[in-house]
């Protein structure tokens, strides 16, 4: 692990996780092949204050609540994460046996895309896009 590793991609989304980082770390791992590049030793009360994931080459930063220093674990709120992939069925297929729970499964939209919804352990919505292959 780098003690700075460089951060991928233009918007970088930071969750508080309500239930772990870390546990969050190893489920991203499982779930998207997530590669952990670095990480801050965990408190005295479980808790760690920065994991930083590769996922499908963007940058994901995961913390537990600190809510001392005004950083509260809260529910997740009304937003997705999108992962647009190469083959849908197959990164669906690893999200779901890893844990995730199905919301809506990958189906061909009207845009042009393949695609589904799922929550993971956490409370996280993440969604999943892919061209609708032809031929």
């Amino acid at each position: 692990m780098s003690a700075n590793p460089p951060v991928k991609g233009g918007v970088v989304p930071y969750l508080t996780i309500v239930d772990g980082a870390m546990k969050a770390a190893e489920f991203y791992g499982r779930a998207f092949g997530a590669e952990i590049v670095t990480t801050h030793p965990v408190d005295d009360k479980g808790r760690t204050m920065h994991v930083h994931l590769y996922i499908n080459g963007s940058s994901v930063m995961l913390s537990d609540g600190y809510p001392e220093h005004g950083h509260p674990a809260l529910p997740a709120q009304g937003y997705n994460l999108t992962l647009m992939v190469d083959d849908i069925d197959r990164w669906w297929k690893r999200a779901i046996d890893a844990g995730a729970t199905s919301v809506m499964p990958p189906q061909d939209m009207f845009w042009g895309d393949r695609y589904g919804q799922f929550r993971d352990p956490f409370g996280y919505l993440w969604s999943m896009g892919a061209p609708i292959k032809k031929g």
